[in-house]
């Protein structure tokens, strides 16, 4: 019954009702002015308040900060770990503040370990920076595209289990 258009769009949909028109509607010339200036309005991030607990898998393309706990995997533009989170999983964004607790891979374009930051897992990272007081166990990796699921140099192919 609906169809979905974008407003730049001229043509008819197939099952659309003739209207009639006023005028012609002026068109920008060039692909740039018909742009929007933003392709998304910034809003708030999603936030987990600490007395919320995740069990599974938590994706988005916004920004989230968690306060409570998950267990589960995390993927988001902007991830902010609180000081009182803790996360059981690997997360993956392009932009990483770690406050609390994660036990997990950590894959992020700048990761920032701030003095109250407890990681137990591995860190791969285009950029990072890890405050004085920090805890941290594991490796360090950089690359120039860690948001690559492989996550690690090809070595081998992996084994059929």
């Amino acid at each position: 019954m609906f169809s979905k258009t974008r407003v730049t769009e001229t043509r008819p949909t197939p099952d659309a009702a003739p209207q009639a028109t006023s005028a012609p509607i002026d068109r920008p010339a060039t692909p740039e002015a018909a742009a929007p200036a933003a392709p998304r309005a910034r809003v708030a991030p999603s936030v987990l308040s600490a007395d919320l607990t995740v069990v599974g898998n938590i994706k988005t393309q916004g920004d989230i900060q968690i306060e409570g706990t998950v267990e589960g995997d995390i993927r988001a533009h902007q991830l902010t770990i609180g000081e009182t989170a803790t996360i059981k999983g690997e997360i993956v964004g392009d932009d990483i503040i770690v406050n609390g607790r994660v036990i997990g891979r950590v894959r992020g374009l700048k990761v920032r370990l701030s003095a109250s930051a407890r990681v137990e897992g591995d860190i791969i990272h285009k950029t990072i920076a890890i405050e004085s007081g920090a805890h941290f166990e594991g490796s360090v990796q950089r690359q120039e595209d860690p948001l690559n699921n492989g996550g690690t140099k090809k070595l081998a192919p992996p084994s059929a289990e």
